[in-house]
């Protein structure tokens, strides 16, 4: 695909906006999860507001089970994630100045039963987490294609604890940035979603009513 005819980064983000829903808060048709990242860093300041997000997040007996890796471009948490990511995601994540990696524990601190909900929690929290991220300006992209069993053992993550997603973050980049005819096609490609039908039920196969 010649340069020429990617979309900018400002028409990608006209594009991947959904239609506005009157009632809904437009935080939520804005985000979405682009691949090309810019040459920018992401100020301590503003980590410690996505974070702070994920923290008021809702858990089952309020146990608060994520756990979040922070890495930031050369420092050796970062290279630890980027490590443990496929092929395929290493090749556009490279540009992405912070990878997060959540985990969560797995049984409850009060009663050391099994919590399973923790990766829902940690899941709510990761949620919380984007959509800050979004209300600052910024772009991420959850992946789920890296090996946990390397990621665990780099960082010697205890048994109870599972892993979640590895998400990247920084500020939206040129698609043409991303020099993979593949990764430019999705990253300009139209947003789809369910039909509320299809998702809302109120018996196996019906659609509740709405």
């Amino acid at each position: 695909m010649a340069t020429s005819a990617v979309l900018t980064a400002s028409e990608v983000s006209k594009l991947k906006k959904a239609p506005a829903v009157e009632g809904v808060l437009p935080l939520f048709h804005q985000r979405w999860s682009p691949r090309s990242f810019a040459d920018r860093e992401v100020s301590p300041a503003l980590l410690q507001k996505v974070f702070e997000a994920a923290r008021w997040a809702a858990s089952s007996y309020n146990e608060q089970p994520w756990r979040f890796f922070l890495g930031r471009r050369g420092d050796e948490t970062y290279a630890k994630i980027f490590e443990s990511l496929g092929e395929f995601n290493q090749k556009w994540a490279q540009t992405a100045p912070v990878l997060i990696l959540g985990v969560a524990k797995t049984r409850f601190s009060h009663s050391g039963a099994e919590n399973r909900v923790a990766l829902f929690d940690l899941g709510a929290a990761s949620s919380y987490l984007t959509l800050q991220a979004a209300a600052l300006g910024l772009a991420t992209h959850q992946m789920a294609g890296f090996d946990p069993e390397k990621a665990r053992k780099l960082f010697g993550i205890p048994a109870e604890y599972a892993t979640g997603s590895v998400i990247a973050l920084g500020y939206q980049g040129e698609p043409a940035a991303l020099e993979d005819e593949r990764l430019i096609q999705q990253e300009t490609a139209a947003r789809t979603r369910k039909p509320l039908g299809e998702i809302v039920l109120g018996e196996w196969g019906e659609a509740a009513r709405l």
